[in-house]
């Protein structure tokens, strides 16, 4: 837990310093078999209090288990922190790979993909204006209301990886892709992640805009001139700050419209690295103005 220890203040470093968005995960259960135990804390619950410690950043989910969870559940607990926000809630949704997880829920992994889709649908209709009539496996509805709507229109919907979902509906059905790097440390990673989101967009029903994200696990060095370097397996990039914007610089020639960087595995202070991303990368690429947050009255 001592991981956790002024992260909240880090993330309002981050809102005053105009970055475009904070991401947190959702692992509800630590397999110490995979390695990970992700964000620790509820993502939904965690962004409640991020909410109040800023004013213009974006908070999304990276990514919530639709798969895992009830969408009355998800949509009551997003459109929560939508209203407390501000309007400032993204969610970035997947269909869960963590094995443990499903037998707890008792659920069937194998059938994820099944009802991830059927979540996505059954939240779309239940956050959608005025009142609907659902009827779904996950359950039907006839008689009552749901509330709170959004707080400025339907909360963005960013797909992780393919959630067991073809290249079409996914193209379709999200609001945006996020999707897997591949190698970061030289060119042709981002040159294959450029055809792999070409024929994305090439899907997209009436040729509409959807962005496209995509991670890096950064350990950014003191030598600005550091080369990229894979470390643990490719899974973290080692690089200085120069690497970093030629990395950038790639990923946006790609398509990509937007780069979540995580810093959990770098050596240097976590404040640090922030300064440094701000000061001497984001002006290379700041980020984009959005409509101003509504004003925040609870």
């Amino acid at each position: 837990m001592t991981v956790l220890q002024g992260q909240a203040d880090l993330v309002s470093d981050i809102d005053r310093r105009g970055f475009a968005a904070v991401w947190v995960r959702d692992v509800p259960l630590f397999d110490p078999n995979f390695g990970d135990a992700g964000q620790i804390f509820d993502p939904f619950s965690y962004l409640s209090y991020l909410a109040a410690r800023t004013e213009k950043v974006a908070l999304a989910t990276g990514s919530a288990i639709f798969s895992l969870r009830h969408p009355i559940d998800l949509a009551k607990a997003a459109t929560t922190i939508d209203h407390l926000s501000g309007g400032r809630l993204v969610l970035g949704i997947a269909s869960g790979d963590r094995p443990v997880e499903f037998p707890a829920y008792g659920l069937d992994m194998d059938e994820r993909g099944e009802r991830f889709a059927e979540t996505v649908a059954y939240f779309r209709q239940l956050t959608a204006p005025g009142h609907s009539v659902i009827n779904s496996r996950l359950g039907t509805i006839s008689g009552a209301h749901f509330l709170p709507k959004p707080a400025a229109g339907p909360i963005p919907l960013i797909v992780t990886g393919s959630s067991r979902q073809s290249s079409d509906w996914i193209a379709k059905h999200a609001d945006g892709w996020l999707t897997y790097p591949q190698q970061a440390h030289t060119p042709e990673g981002p040159k294959r992640l450029a055809q792999i989101i070409r024929a994305w967009r090439n899907q997209i029903p009436d040729n509409g805009f959807r962005p496209h994200m995509t991670n890096e696990w950064l350990d950014l060095v003191d030598d600005s001139s550091f080369p990229r370097t894979p470390l643990r397996g490719g899974f973290v990039l080692q690089t200085g700050r120069k690497g970093l914007i030629d990395l950038l610089s790639e990923w946006r020639d790609a398509g990509v419209n937007h780069a979540a960087l995580g810093i959990q595995f770098s050596a240097r202070p976590a404040a640090e690295i922030i300064q440094e991303l701000a000061e001497e990368v984001l002006p290379h690429f700041p980020s984009l103005e959005g409509p101003r947050p509504l004003e925040v009255v609870w």
